[in-house]
Order: C-alpha cells, then sequence, then structure tokens
C-alpha cells in the first residue's frame, strides 16, 4: 500500500514508535527537543494532539484495520480471500500464526500496540498540561479543548480495545460484567497496568468522557453542519454525546442510552442524507471523523476502480444483493446503487466506492444514522422504536411499504442486524453489533463461514502474558 502520512506533525517516528520505548515519551514531534521543551508552547500542544489524531490514521487501527480492513474481513463482508486461503472460517484463527493468509492474530497485536501507543502519547500530553497548561495556553477555551479532545481520544481507543478484548453480550450476561480484560492506562509511563474488570474499564470509559463534555460545553450550540470550523474531523461536544450513546447502548444502560442519542439528533445539526452521488460515505452525517491526506492513493491497493477487481476488495454481486436486500442489478436503497458500488458485471463482483470517491479523505468514526439505530434499541415504545429505524431506511430510499416493526426486542435486533451490515459496509461496526448482541452462526450473506461464540473474545498478545500484569494499579499521575 502506498501510505503517506502528512505533515501537520513530521518525525512522528521517534514519538509514535513501540521500537524505541526507552526515550518515545521525551522526544517531541517534528524536531529533536526534548518533549518538556514541545510543551512551552501552545503551539506544541496544538501540535501533539494533531498527532493523536495522524497516529489514529495508521494501518493497524482505523486507517484499514478497525474499519475497513480485519473487522470487515471477520463480518465478512468481503468474497475476495487471501492468497492461499481456501477457508473463509481461517480468519478466526487467533491462537497462532499464519502465512499466506489472514495471519489474524498478528493483526491483533498490532492493533493493540498501536492502541496503547496513542493512549501513551494521549496520556503525555495530558500529563504537561497538568504541569504547563495554564501557564502555556493562555486561551481559557483552546486550553479546555486540548484537554477535552485528549480525554474522548483516550476513552474511544480503550472503549474499542474493550469491544475487542472484553465480553460479547455484555448487556444481556450479568456474569460476564466482572471479566478481567484489558488495562485502563492514565499514567504516561511504562509501568504495568493491571486487567481490570470490564465493568470497572467502562466505568472508566465514561469518567473521561464526562469530563472531555464539561471540558466542550461551550460548543452546546455548535452546528456541525457549518464545516467551516473543521470540527466533525475532531472529537467536538456532539460527538463526546453520541460516543456516550454507544457506551452505554454497548453497556445495556438504555434510558442513558436512548438520552444521548436523541441528544445529538436534535442538536448537532445534521440531517440524514437521502442521496450519495458523489459522496457515498455521506460525508455531511459525519459527527466525527479522521482525515486521511491523499486517501483514494493510501488506499488504492484495496479499493480502486479498474477492469479487474481481484485484487481488490471486492464482493460478488450475488453477496451484494444478499446484503442489501436486493433483487435484479439495481436497489432502490442508495446504499447499493451504482453511486455506492462500482459493478463488473462481466466479473460479477463489486467494490464500495467509500474510500474512491471520497473528496473529503474522511474515514468516519461516528455517523449520524447510528444515532437513530441506537435510539431504535434503547427507546421503551416500540413505535418510536420502529419509526427511528425506519426514518434511515426510508432516507436511504426504501419505500414506506417495506417498513419494519419493532413491537419486541427479537424484531428491534433482526431490523438492526440488518441495517448495521447495510449502513456501515467498510466501516467495521457490523463486527461489533454481532459481538454486542452475541450473535453466533452462519451470516446471512456468507453460508460458508460460521462465527462461533469464542470468535468474539481477541486472545491477549504474546508479550503482554509473558511480561505479565502488576498486582496493583500505579498511581495516576
Amino acid at each position: 500500500m502506498k501510505k503517506t502520512i502528512y505533515t501537520l506533525i513530521a518525525g512522528l517516528t521517534g514519538l509514535f514508535s513501540l521500537a524505541s520505548c526507552s526515550d518515545w515519551l521525551d522526544v517531541a514531534p517534528n524536531t529533536d527537543l526534548p518533549a518538556k521543551e514541545l510543551f512551552t508552547t501552545e503551539n506544541g500542544f496544538k501540535n501533539a494532539l494533531a498527532g493523536l489524531y495522524i497516529s489514529m490514521t495508521d494501518e493497524n487501527t482505523y486507517g484499514k484495520n478497525l474499519t475497513f480492513g480485519l473487522m470487515d474481513q471477520l463480518a465478512q463482508m468481503y468474497d475476495k480471500l487471501p492468497e492461499g486461503t481456501t477457508d473463509r472460517n481461517s480468519v478466526y484463527i487467533y491462537d497462532r500464526e499464519t502465512s499466506g493468509a489472514y495471519n489474524t492474530k498478528g493483526t491483533l497485536a498490532s492493533i493493540w500496540g498501536s492502541q496503547y501507543n496513542t493512549i501513551a502519547n494521549a496520556n503525555n500530553l495530558l500529563k504537561w498540561w497538568n504541569l504547563n497548561g495554564e501557564a502555556v495556553i493562555v486561551d481559557s477555551i483552546t486550553r479546555r479543548m486540548i484537554r477535552g479532545e485528549a480525554l474522548a481520544i483516550r476513552a474511544f481507543l480503550h472503549f474499542d480495545l474493550l469491544r475487542g478484548w472484553g465480553p460479547a453480550n455484555y448487556a444481556g450476561n450479568e456474569s460476564v460484567r466482572e471479566m478481567k480484560c484489558i488495562p485502563y492506562r492514565t499514567v504516561a509511563d511504562h509501568s504495568k497496568q493491571p486487567q481490570l474488570p470490564a465493568s470497572e474499564v467502562l466505568a472508566n470509559i465514561i469518567s473521561d468522557l464526562k469530563e472531555a463534555r464539561e471540558c466542550l460545553d461551550y460548543e452546546k450550540e455548535l452546528d456541525l453542519s457549518d464545516r467551516i470550523e473543521g470540527r466533525h474531523m475532531r472529537f467536538n461536544y456532539h460527538a463526546i454525546n453520541a460516543l456516550l450513546a454507544r457506551v452505554y447502548n454497548y453497556a445495556g444502560e438504555k434510558d442513558s442510552a436512548a438520552l444521548h442519542a436523541l441528544k445529538v439528533i436534535e442538536e448537532c445539526g445534521l440531517s440524514l442524507e437521502s442521496g450519495n452521488d458523489n459522496d457515498p460515505i455521506l460525508s455531511k452525517e459525519v459527527i466525527v471523523g479522521l482525515n486521511m491526506h491523499e486517501l483514494e492513493d493510501n488506499l488504492s491497493d484495496y479499493f480502486a476502480v479498474s477492469d479487474k477487481l481481484a485484487t481488490k476488495y471486492y464482493l460478488n454481486i450475488s453477496t451484494l444483493n444478499i446484503i442489501f436486500e436486493s433483487v435484479g442489478s439495481e436497489s432502490e436503497d442508495i446504499r447499493a446503487k451504482g453511486t455506492a458500488f462500482y459493478r463488473n458485471n462481466e466479473q460479477q463482483n463489486a467494490i464500495s466506492l467509500k474510500y474512491v470517491d471520497n473528496d473529503n479523505e474522511i474515514i468516519p468514526l461516528i455517523r449520524l444514522s447510528e444515532m437513530y439505530y441506537i435510539a431504535c434499541e434503547a427507546v421503551e415504545d416500540g413505535v418510536d422504536a420502529a419509526r427511528y429505524v425506519n426514518l434511515v431506511r426510508n432516507k436511504r430510499g426504501i419505500s414506506k411499504a417495506k417498513n419494519v416493526s419493532c413491537d419486541t426486542d427479537e424484531l428491534r435486533v433482526a431490523a438492526l442486524n440488518k441495517e448495521y451490515r447495510k449502513e456501515f459496509y467498510g466501516e467495521g461496526q457490523y463486527f461489533w453489533f454481532l459481538k454486542t448482541h452475541g450473535i453466533t452462526g452462519a451470516l446471512a450473506h456468507c453460508a460458508e463461514s460460521v462465527i462461533a461464540e469464542e470468535n468474539f473474545l481477541f486472545p491477549l498478545p504474546d508479550a503482554e502474558i509473558e511480561f505479565g500484569w502488576a498486582e496493583e494499579e500505579n498511581p495516576v499521575e
């Protein structure tokens, strides 16, 4: 892959590399200055914050594997298999390294390392904010913004680690909530931190997000449809409420999930789109996303329009039709139309255009439609639940005559199961939906593969097992 990291901050190797663990905390981005000199200026703090977002576009995380890469491979979204692979279930081999196949074990270890590396740098920024922030960052709004975004990033990254290495069906199975899974790192050092119960990790995530929201409460009136300030490319006030809705829904705290989802819908200023011409990613619905410079070029090994799609992340047209419930060569659903997928009719396969026709170079992290889905799942009244999911379906072109009913929890989950796989194709959210609800068995669009309960629990990387865990958590700096 042609990987180009743009230079809002250059020289990221020293700051973000896991290889030089003895000195990364002391190396400043873009210079050879020690961190104590970097954090003596407001621009130094801004550059360090920008560096966190840049690191999140790495292919180990949201630049591939936590969006369209491994997460969608685990959900069997592609008919393209790695060379040397014939068994689709081999993507669920977590216990050993594999060559000529997915090598999921190695990919998961890379995800773990990259996530915690960015968390460590967020913690380093927060440490220096505590030491120098008030003296160096004169403008109080800027000072609050930097702290709020760093806290939100820390919570966001920990939550995806919890979704991967934590239990399945957390909301529906009380017995798994005290399962120890991951550390919640709040210190900017190399100290070993203990694995915490999933419930404690969730409590830390929510605590960070509430503090982040308090830091950014000056943005309550922010209209995200105004893209001039680019706040949709950062963790803004509405994005934090959206993430809280996601977290509370995962936890089964339905009242809080519905409250936050509806708050975002009513206050963020965005509206559901009914067309996706030249914008299959539906960028106008992005509540928070990442910018990848030269995105189309960087991702051309995975998505590019050409005569032969055999080397791309393709799916068969028959699979596309099952996922999007299409009949024939076209669909009323804009998410399956030619504005969303390039079809090679001769080879009978297709690729998503989300990372081809993406002029804004956005990798979405949270989109508005998810808030409607969370509201559907979390509100008490079945009529209201159906209204929220059908609003999205109708906006996507599905006629009201095909509206779904949500009178029972089973009907809600069944409707959302279909919607998540359509709406978030190429965005990595469908596998999390399956795990959150403990949905196992053969997937409707891939009869050759079966997800078992054990496939939902990612194993700790070998390095973590080798080095062990501290018995007591170190004090927070």
